[in-house]
């Protein structure tokens, strides 16, 4: 299986549901949360276990993905499960500079400084590393429009 980490707002109805659909025609089970599923302060058990039982993830980075505290909590997630399983994750870089996600700058940075003033310092740090590891790793840029 595969575990699409994005933020809805930015990219559900573009970039996600092409991929995602054509993941599927191509015979590879696909998860992508929808809106119905509950949001809350952690990570649905339903969600959580769709992350441990993927072979693959692949992360979607937009331009507001790191102000979504929900995203930041799948992609540490999908870290313990790389470290731990050997997941395969594949950072897709949509409409954002790779060096802005990996360096924390423009909208990330904004992002953390709100994080840090609502959350422990622990969990930000550990949101932090978790976005900095994935976005080191080789992926596709693909630029706006």
């Amino acid at each position: 299986m595969c575990f699409l980490s994005f933020r809805g707002e930015d990219t559900r109805y573009q970039f996600t549901d092409h991929l995602y659909h054509a993941l599927n025609q191509k015979g590879i089970c696909t998860f992508r949360d929808d809106d119905k599923l509950q949001r809350g302060e952690s990570i649905s058990s339903e969600l959580s276990k769709a992350i441990e039982e993927s072979r693959f993830a692949i992360v979607i980075f937009s331009r507001e993905y790191a102000s979504s505290t929900w995203c930041l909590k799948e992609l540490a997630k999908i870290v313990g499960c790389r470290k731990e399983k050997g997941m395969t994750v594949l950072p897709v870089f949509y409409n954002v500079d790779p060096s802005h996600v990996r360096n924390q700058k423009e909208t990330f940075a904004k992002a953390f400084v709100a994080h840090e003033e609502r959350f422990k310092i622990e969990e930000v740090k550990e949101w932090r590393d978790a976005l900095r590891e994935v976005a080191n790793i080789a992926g596709w840029t693909i630029p706006a429009e």
